[in-house]
């Protein structure tokens, strides 16, 4: 019987999979995990954005998680894991390389309200639009924020809660409001060339 359940699950997960590929924009390699709960959003709050998502081979998009475009890209690049009830959004463009983990409840902004006037309200003033780019192989622990034009480079780990307000060198590790760099996973054992 649970074989059964098993194959059943797997038929209507690639049932979805064709689904969703024939929206126009979206590419999901078909070893891509989505699960049933999470959403692909390429029209939100009322508005049809188009945008694109591509995902790689290999990635797991876990339950709650919104991939919101709002007319700009998100890429997933191969074995990346996106955690529970994270939000991504696409508007300036958002990359993540291949086998980063990114934990539970994390919010990624790729754009940011503009506010410099102050004889119009905020809401109508334009955005920014920088993009955020993850590297490969990156851990970004639950329930960080990491907003528009950042860059997170390769290897880098980014502590629980944090805020990544500016770019984080490879094999960093960071983490605080906002996040600082507090050590490097460089200098291992592993990581010393021979003599």
């Amino acid at each position: 019987m649970r074989a059964k359940r098993s194959l059943l699950a797997r038929i209507r997960h690639r049932i979805r999979l064709t689904q969703l590929n024939t929206t126009p924009g979206i590419r999901i390699a078909a070893t891509a995990y989505i699960a049933k709960s999470a959403m692909i959003q390429k029209n939100s709050d009322g508005h049809a954005h188009g945008g694109r998502v591509l995902l790689a081979p290999g990635v797991t998009i876990s339950d709650g998680v919104i991939l919101a475009t709002y007319g700009g890209a998100i890429e997933i690049e191969a074995n990346s894991y996106i955690g529970p009830y994270c939000v991504l959004y696409g508007h300036g463009d958002l990359t993540i390389g291949r086998d980063t983990m990114i934990g539970a409840h994390t919010v990624i902004v790729a754009a940011n309200h503009g506010f410099a006037r102050t004889d119009i309200p905020m809401r109508a003033q334009p955005l920014t639009k920088k993009g955020i780019q993850i590297a490969e192989d990156v851990w970004i622990g639950s329930g960080c924020k990491i907003l528009d034009g950042v860059r997170i480079g390769t290897g880098a780990v980014i502590g629980a809660g944090s805020i990544v307000t500016k770019d984080i060198d490879a094999y960093s590790i960071a983490f605080g409001v906002p996040a600082v760099v507090v050590g490097t996973r460089r200098g291992s054992a592993k990581d010393r060339s021979p003599a």
